[in-house]
């Protein structure tokens, strides 16, 4: 893909602490990005709150900023740098949840920042339970009984309509599952659901039917602007779903599945 003439200067969003769904990979991950651009003679500005990182080497920027991953240090940073281009993808939630909120404020279209790395939509294709769902159901791919809840009585009305109990709550735009957890029955369910709701930037969980035991099996994939895709490799988690991902081991490639189930997971 040929280089795009009109990035100058990046603001890249690190990663901040090192906590559980986003560990140190996205220090990886922003570092490369750093080196990347400084390489190809653009200008980098960073901002991560974490010192302790190889990001915030000044090798690796042009202007660092040691300061809280907040929308409002964002924008400070943004009328004085004045970057024409913002890489929030490599910061992990953090980065995605702050990119997407400078967007939807407009505040981005009114300093000339493009946001690069991924598209708003796809952002909240991914984030958005019910739009993640839509988007399944559009490709014919099958997804687990769920529903999307704004209030703790939808969620328990939910629970019953797709089956009863134990059923998993997923609130939207959270980091590693805060706000999850698995509900056995109603009086679990408002427990966790209340609190979902709270911590859910958009108030919004999704109840799903829980499938603890199955295989939990992921693929990288990498897909450029024009649509083209190459699967880098699969990956299986060595505990079943069920165990949260940080507390396990992860093989890559997958080990226990057949050719038909691979090529499957591989178009899909």
């Amino acid at each position: 893909m040929p280089k795009k003439e009109d990035i100058k200067k990046v603001l890249v969003i690190g990663s901040g602490p090192i906590v559980i769904g986003q560990a140190a990979e996205f220090d990886y991950a922003g570092t490369q990005a750093c080196r990347i651009l400084k390489n190809e003679g653009i200008n980098v500005v960073l901002c991560n709150s974490n010192p302790a990182t190889i990001m915030t080497d000044r090798a690796l920027a042009d202007e660092i900023y040691l300061e809280p991953l907040t929308t409002d240090t964002l924008k400070r940073i943004i009328i004085k740098e004045r970057p024409d281009s913002l890489l929030a993808s490599l910061g992990g939630q953090t980065g995605l949840t702050l990119g997407c909120q400078l967007a939807k404020e407009g505040f981005l279209d009114k300093y000339g920042v493009k946001l690069i790395g991924v598209k708003l939509d796809s952002i909240d294709r991914a984030e958005d339970r019910e739009l993640f769902k839509e988007t399944m159901q559009k490709i014919n791919q099958p997804v687990v009984p769920s529903d999307i809840a704004y209030t703790v009585d939808d969620c328990v009305k939910i629970a019953e309509k797709i089956g009863g109990y134990p059923v998993i709550v997923r609130p939207a735009y959270t980091l590693g599952g805060a706000g999850g957890g698995v509900a056995h029955d109603e009086a679990e369910l408002r427990l966790i659901a209340h609190n979902g709701l709270m911590l859910s930037p958009i108030t919004q969980v999704l109840i799903e039917k829980y499938i603890a035991g199955w295989k939990e099996i992921e693929f990288e994939v990498i897909r450029d602007s024009a649509g083209n895709v190459i699967t880098v490799c699969s990956m299986e988690n060595f505990d079943p779903v069920g165990v949260h991902t940080g507390d396990s081991i992860v093989i890559a490639p997958a080990v226990t599945l057949s050719d038909k189930e691979y090529q499957m997971l591989r178009s899909a």
